[in-house]
């Protein structure tokens, strides 16, 4: 189906990216100049809503970008608790506030042992091209193209067991860590990586400290893929990438204890679960 005409069939209603049945309704309007979200998200989401083409969007202190079909896109953080206040003003000039419930979930604690100690506390040096590396990846998040290969359906990059959840608690060699900020998903070395859905490269290295291999893509709107502890990088920095095109290899490099894609998924610096995102294509 070509893309113009898959976004007229998501903002028609046929096809349900948008969970227009849960939405909260305004005061009755127009079919043109209709505002729909989801009523209520989880932690960890990527949301989507239908707003009259033009409008302007405001999601906290971001205007969002949208769409020729009036598609627009945020995400909603591990930690978040709600509810979420996203103000619309149509082109005709109505404004419309929509408040969006936030459902918790339960995180449990993941023990990672057997890393080595100096990807735990790094010394000072360490610590600084750490520090610098991060900063690379975190500018690399803050694109915002028009692009929106962010509306179609995500699969998975890799197939495997999920040895490691979105969010979990992680305690590495016994110390307390952040929460997890993707999936891990388990596979043998030099097993191809595809690309879950298309959209430009936008950061590719293969040694970054902690986590090795890393490769960065850019869906449009905000919303990115990264890809960590990769044995091997097929594309580059500036690269245009279809869905399912083999972009690396599954390796352990990094503070990693054995051979995973670790998949991440941002909307710009909130990190969201890319196993929601897949069952949303469901």
């Amino acid at each position: 189906m070509a893309v113009a005409a898959l976004f007229a069939a998501v903002c028609a209603g046929w096809i349900p990216l948008v969970a227009a049945q849960d939405a909260n309704p305004a005061a009755p309007v127009s079919q043109e100049e209709r505002v729909v979200f989801p009523a209520g998200v989880s932690q960890g989401a990527l949301v989507f809503g239908k707003v009259p083409p033009g409008s302007q969007v405001r999601y906290r202190e971001r205007i969002l970008r949208a769409t020729g079909y009036g598609t627009v896109v945020f995400g909603v953080g591990r930690d978040e608790a709600g509810p979420l206040k996203v103000d619309v003003t149509t082109p005709s000039g109505r404004a419309e506030s929509v408040s969006i419930t936030v459902s918790p979930r339960d995180w449990p604690v993941e023990r990672v042992n057997g890393v080595p100690p100096k990807t735990v506390n790094p010394p000072p040096d360490i610590a600084a091209r750490i520090q610098r590396e991060q900063a690379l990846v975190t500018a690399a998040r803050g694109r915002d193209d028009e692009r929106a290969d962010f509306a179609l359906p995500f699969q998975w990059p890799v197939q495997g067991r999920i040895s490691g959840r979105f969010g979990n608690a992680r305690v590495y060699n016994g110390q307390p860590g952040a929460g997890h900020s993707g999936m891990d998903i388990a596979a043998p070395t030099g097993t191809p990586v595809k690309a879950p859905a298309g959209g430009i490269v936008t950061f590719a290295s293969p040694d970054l400290y902690l986590t090795g291999g890393t490769l960065l893509l850019d869906h449009g709107h905000g919303v990115s893929s990264n890809f960590l502890h990769l044995s091997r990088i097929d594309v580059k920095a500036g690269d245009r990438i279809e869905p399912g095109q083999v972009i690396g290899a599954v390796g352990a490099t990094g503070r990693a204890t054995g051979p995973h894609l670790h998949w991440g998924m941002n909307w710009f610096d909130t990190r969201i679960d890319p196993l929601l995102v897949l069952e949303r294509g469901k």
